[in-house]
C-alpha cells in the first residue's frame, strides 16, 4: 500500500525542519560508536570499581569479549504499575549470562504516581519529573560501561523520561520492558458514576474509597487508556519493544518469556555483532539513533490518533523528538489525526479497558490495519531486527518456547477495536486549536459531536480548588467556559486538572453547555467535556489568557480549529494581561528545588522541557525554508 500523502508530507516537513538538528545529533552518535566492548576502553581502575561487586558476571566483564546490558528501572513498591518490575534485574542478569554476555543495574529512576498525587500540592512536580528521570538515565549511563540498554518503566512522564535520557546515548541499542497492565476490576464507567455522585454527594466517602479500590486493585498498570498505557502503544509503533510486549498481564510466564528474549535481543543488536555473520552479511546493529527517526516518530503520532491516546503525549513526543534531532509541532499532530480513523474505544473512550482490547486483537491488529491503509511507516528500524510489519506479530508459549504468530485476521469485539472499513470514526482523536488566545490541544475522541463547540462567558478562575468551591456554592449556573489559568509550566509546573472532570460532567449531564480552556494539563484520562488545554503562550508568560475577565464571550471549535476571545478589537489590544500569582506555589513537597526549570522551560508546544538550549539560527533556516517547500 502506497503511503498516505498526508503521512508523506508530514514526514518530509519534520526531516526539512530538522535537517540541521538531525545531522549534528547523527554525527555526534556515529562518533560514539565503537566495534568493541565500552568497558574495553576503561582504564584498569575505572574497570575494577565497575566489576568489584558483580560475582558471578566477573570474569566475563574482565575480559575483553561479550556486551554488557545497562539496566535503568524505575521499580518502586508504591507504583503498582512498577512494583512487578522488582525481580526482573535477576532475570535479565541471568538470561544474558546465558546468552553470553552480562547486565548490571546501571542506575534506578523516581517513578511518581499521578494517580497518588492527582490534585494534590506533588502533581506540580509530576511533568517536570520527566526532565529529572532523562537526567537521571543519563548519569546511570554515563559510566560507559555498557553495549546496550534495557529500560524497565511503564507510566505517565517515566517512558518519555528514560527515553529522552537515553537518546544521548544514541549509539546504544535500547529495548524497553514493560510490566504489563493489571488485570481488570470494577468497570471504569462505573468508578466514573461513583466519582458524579460523590461530586454532587450522593454518594459517601467510604463508597467512593471502595470503587477506587475495586478499580486499582493489583500490580500492573492502571487499565484505562491514560498516558501509561498510551506510551506502551507509542513504543510498539516506534518498535522499541519485542513484538507484542505492551499488555501481557505481570506475573505471568509469557511476561518472564518476552523479558528474557528482550534481553538477548539487547546482546543480539549491539555493535559488537555487527557483522558477526561473515562479510556482506546484513547488519544486526540497531542503535536507538537510527530506530527513533521522523518516521518513528510520525509513526507516534498516527498511533495516538488511531487510538484516542493521552493528549499529554502532544507534549512529551515534542520532548522526545528534539531530544533525537528533530522538531516537530501541533500542526503535525493535527494534519496526521484528520485523516486518521479512529479504531479503538477503551475507557474514557468507551467502556472496554486495555485487557478487552489487547484481547480483541490489540496492538497487532492496530498496526496492521494502518499499516495496510497506508498510515505508518513500515521501514523502521525496530529492535527485533525486522520491520515494523512483524512488530505486528503476537506472541505466545508452546510449551515453555517463546513463539510469534499472526495477530487475528479481524477483531474479535467490534465494539472495542475495529478495522479502517467499519472505522468508529473517519478522524483521529486529537486536534489543535488556534486563534486570538493562542494555540492548544483538544482531544474529541470521547466528545460526542453536540459538545465539540461552544459559545459561552468565561468564568474565570485561578485553580481547579475554586472551580469546585463554586460548584459546592451552587454559583455555576448557565452556559459558560471555566477558563482556568496560571497552571502552565513556567507558573507552577502545569499540573494535570481531573478534579474538574465529574464536576463539568455533572453540569453537562443537567444540560449546560460547559467547557474547560485552560494553560494546565489533562491527559488520557480526559472525558466527555470539552477541554482546549497546554494553551500556549501561558498565563505565567503574558499569554492573551491573561487578558480574560469573567463575562468575555470565548468560542471554542474543535471541528473548525478555532479559539477565540470574542471581545471588542480594541478594547482586546489595549486590555493588560493580569500575570497569575503562583508564588505559593513555589514552595512546599520540594517545589522550592524545581525553581531552576519552572524558569528554563520552553512552551507546551515546545515540550515543556527544561533540558535544551535555544536552537542556532542554522536550525531557524531550516525551519522557515520548510515552511516554504513544503508547507508548514
Amino acid at each position: 500500500m502506497p503511503l498516505h500523502p498526508t503521512v508523506n508530507a508530514v514526514t518530509a516537513r519534520i526531516a526539512r525542519r530538522s535537517r540541521t538538528l538531525r545531522g549534528d545529533y547523527l554525527a555526534r552518535m556515529d562518533a560514539a560508536r565503537h566495534a568493541l566492548p565500552a568497558r574495553s576502553r576503561l582504564g584498569c581502575g575505572n574497570l575494577a570499581h565497575g566489576f568489584a561487586a558483580s560475582g558471578p558476571d566477573k570474569p566475563h566483564l574482565r575480559g575483553a569479549s561479550g556486551g554488557n546490558l545497562g539496566i535503568v528501572t524505575a521499580y518502586n513498591d508504591m507504583l503498582s504499575a512498577h512494583q512487578p518490575l522488582e525481580p526482573y534485574p535477576t532475570l535479565i542478569r541471568a538470561a544474558a549470562r546465558a546468552a553470553g554476555g552480562s547486565a548490571q543495574v546501571a542506575g534506578g529512576v523516581p517513578a511518581m504516581c499521578d494517580g497518588v498525587t492527582q490534585g494534590r500540592e506533588g502533581m506540580e512536580l509530576s511533568l517536570f519529573s520527566r526532565d529529572t528521570i532523562a537526567l537521571a538515565t543519563a548519569i546511570a549511563l554515563s559510566h560507559d560501561m555498557f553495549d546496550g540498554a534495557l529500560l524497565l518503566g511503564v507510566c505517565d512522564k517515566i517512558v518519555p523520561g528514560l527515553l529522552i535520557g537515553a537518546l544521548s546515548f544514541g549509539h546504544l541499542p535500547v529495548v524497553f520492558v514493560p510490566a504489563g497492565p493489571m488485570t481488570s476490576g470494577l468497570p471504569n464507567r462505573e468508578k466514573a458514576a461513583v466519582r458524579q455522585r460523590y461530586a454532587t454527594g450522593q454518594a459517601s466517602r467510604e463508597e467512593l474509597l471502595e470503587a477506587e479500590s475495586a478499580s486499582y486493585h493489583g500490580p500492573g498498570t492502571c487499565t484505562f487508556y491514560g498516558t501509561a498505557n498510551s506510551n506502551q502503544m507509542l513504543l510498539e509503533v516506534m518498535g522499541l519493544h519485542v513484538p507484542g510486549t505492551a499488555f501481557v498481564n505481570p506475573g505471568t510466564a509469557l511476561r518472564d518469556a518476552l523479558t528474557v528474549a528482550a534481553t538477548e535481543q539487547a546482546l543480539r543488536i549491539t555493535a559488537l555483532a555487527e557483522g558477526a555473520g561473515g562479510e556482506g552479511a546484513p547488519s544486526t546493529y540497531r542503535p536507538l539513533a537510527r530506530t527513533v527517526d521522523e518516521k518513528a516518530i510520525v509513526n507516534a503520532m498516527v498511533g495516538l490518533a488511531a487510538t484516542g491516546g493521552s493528549t499529554n503525549h502532544a507534549i512529551h513526543l515534542v520532548a522526545v523528538a528534539r531530544a533525537a534531532g528533530l522538531l516537530i509541532d501541533w500542526d503535525d499532530l493535527d494534519a496526521l489525526s484528520r485523516v486518521t480513523p479512529l479504531l479503538a474505544r477503551i475507557y474514557p473512550n468507551g467502556a472496554a479497558d486495555v485487557n478487552h482490547f489487547h484481547a480483541a486483537g490489540g496492538m497487532g491488529r492496530v498496526i496492521t490495519e494502518l499499516l495496510d491503509a497506508g498510515l505508518l511507516h513500515e521501514d523502521i528500524a525496530c529492535v527485533h531486527g525486522g520491520s515494523l510489519r512483524q512488530q505486528a506479530m503476537e506472541p505466545y508459549l508452546d510449551d515453555l518456547t517463546l513463539r510469534w504468530r499472526d495477530p487475528p485476521p479481524a477483531s474479535l469485539d467490534p465494539d472495542v477495536l475495529r478495522g479502517v472499513a467499519d472505522r468508529f470514526d473517519g478522524e483521529g482523536g486529537l486536534r489543535r486549536l488556534q486563534g486570538n488566545l493562542g494555540r492548544a490541544v483538544v482531544k474529541v475522541s470521547a466528545v460526542a459531536p453536540e459538545h465539540r463547540a461552544i459559545d459561552a462567558p468565561a468564568r474565570v478562575f485561578e485553580s481547579q480548588d475554586a472551580v469546585l468551591a463554586a460548584f459546592q456554592a451552587g454559583a455555576l449556573a448557565g452556559d459558560f467556559v471555566a477558563v482556568v489559568r496560571g497552571q502552565g509550566p513556567r507558573a507552577n509546573g502545569m499540573p494535570e486538572l481531573h478534579k474538574l472532570i465529574p464536576v463539568l460532567g455533572v453540569l453537562q449531564d443537567r444540560g449546560q453547555h460547559v467547557a474547560l480552556l485552560t494553560d494546565g494539563r489533562m491527559s488520557g484520562a480526559s472525558g466527555k467535556v470539552l477541554a482546549a488545554i497546554h494553551l500556549s503562550p501561558e498565563a505565567g508568560d503574558g499569554g492573551p489568557i491573561a487578558r480574560l475577565r469573567d463575562g468575555d464571550r470565548i468560542r471554542i471549535d474543535a471541528e473548525a480549529g478555532g479559539l477565540e476571545a470574542l471581545v471588542d478589537p480594541a478594547q482586546w489590544a489595549s486590555r493588560a494581561a493580569v500575570p497569575p500569582d503562583a508564588s505559593h506555589a513555589h514552595t512546599g513537597i520540594g517545589r522550592e528545588l524545581f525553581g531552576l526549570m519552572r524558569a528554563a522551560t520552553g512552551t507546551a508546544e515546545q515540550g515543556a522541557c527544561s533540558l535544551f538550549a535555544p536552537l542556532p539560527d542554522a536550525v531557524l533556516d531550516d525551519i522557515a525554508a520548510a515552511r516554504e517547500t513544503v508547507g508548514g
